[in-house]
């Protein structure tokens, strides 16, 4: 059985290769009557699209969508959507190696162990190409979802750490940095990757304010359990925090407590270690998950590995690479937070009214 699916209530399926013809999604249990066009998703697939600055890959992918179904006269009918981006810029060729040989840290050896067969052309379903079907879905869901403002930065590259935080500052950068004096540092960070045929990995940090209270569910169907299967079904990633996440094992009790005092609202609270979740359902707070991505493992230094006939050799893999893919994951992980926002409300709303 194949898992190429994600959601309850708002679900999307993805489909497409790196190197195929095209790729897309098809979104199944958006409500009907929301005005949609290709205007609401490009802007977001802009944000990810390759080719940016010198930091991203070189391939040229104008990532144009196209509504092909579940929408009439501008608005959604409430049945499938399809969207579709074509592929415009692959280079096939650059893969002839890769076919003979896995690249260490790819999916390669994996998806022939379980398939015994694989597309070698940019890693096929593997790429991280597929996340703009996902950035596409995202798109929509966050019209279903129009009290929330959803916003993701990088927050570390290569093991540096901005200090400062200035949200202004994200759309100004080529590293979605909040941080000016970071943003600097990593330009010489990367530039030495990119130059040395190497890669770096990245931490993003991705927000949501505005998530009224109440919505996920104990046990099964938690808001961060979702989020944080969201957020690793997403190519590359290593590790997933929600509020404080790992920093919480070193606190006591009462520093990693979040107090409450009555509010003219409802409770107001002084802290917000648990991420806006508690019991697997928000709180009302603005819900928080950091997101650990590794650097990309198709790179040009020289590594050790082994053909598929399980001799000894080295691959360097060619073609054009980001050289530290976190920094093109920020709108794929604030889409994966609003596909699993959008689920959420509508599951809540199904049970709750």
């Amino acid at each position: 059985m194949s898992y190429n699916s994600f959601g309850r209530v708002f679900r999307f399926t993805t489909w497409g290769e790196s190197h195929g013809p095209a790729l897309g999604v098809v979104i199944d249990g958006c409500p009907p009557g929301i005005a949609l066009s290709e205007g609401d998703i490009q802007p977001w697939l802009d944000k990810r699209r390759p080719g940016t600055s010198r930091f991203t890959t070189q391939r040229r992918e104008p990532d144009q969508v196209r509504i092909l179904s579940g929408v009439f006269e501008g608005r959604t009918t409430g049945t499938p959507i399809s969207l579709m981006i074509e592929n415009v810029d692959q280079r096939s060729k650059d893969y002839s190696n890769v076919a003979l040989a896995y690249r260490p840290g790819h999916a390669d050896y994996a998806y022939d162990a379980k398939y015994g067969f694989r597309d070698h052309r940019g890693g096929g379903r593997s790429s991280a190409r597929e996340t703009a079907a996902r950035v596409a879905a995202g798109a929509v869901a966050r019209l279903v979802i129009p009290e929330v403002t959803i916003t993701g930065w990088v927050e570390a590259i290569g093991g540096d750490t901005a200090t400062g935080f200035d949200a202004s500052q994200i759309g100004e950068n080529p590293f979605f940095a909040a941080d000016v004096a970071a943003a600097a540092r990593w330009e010489t960070l990367v530039d030495a990757a990119r130059k040395s045929g190497s890669s770096l990995g990245a931490v993003v940090a991705c927000e949501a304010i505005g998530v009224p209270a109440g919505w996920g569910a104990p046990l099964y169907a938690k808001l961060d359990s979702e989020l944080a299967a969201a957020a690793m079904s997403i190519n590359a990633v290593k590790g997933v925090e929600i509020g404080d996440g790992f920093a919480a094992a070193t606190l006591s009790g009462e520093d990693n407590a979040d107090p409450m005092r009555p509010g003219a609202a409802g409770p107001e609270f002084l802290a917000n270690h648990a991420g806006g979740i508690a019991g697997g359902i928000s709180t009302g707070q603005p819900v928080r998950l950091r997101v650990a991505f590794k650097p990309t493992s198709s790179i040009l230094t020289p590594v050790e590995t082994i053909t598929r006939d399980g001799d000894a050799t080295e691959i360097a893999t060619k073609g054009r690479h980001d050289p530290c893919v976190g920094i093109r994951g920020v709108p794929v992980v604030e889409a994966m937070m609003a596909l699993v926002l959008a689920d959420q409300k509508l599951l809540h709303r199904a049970q709750c009214g």
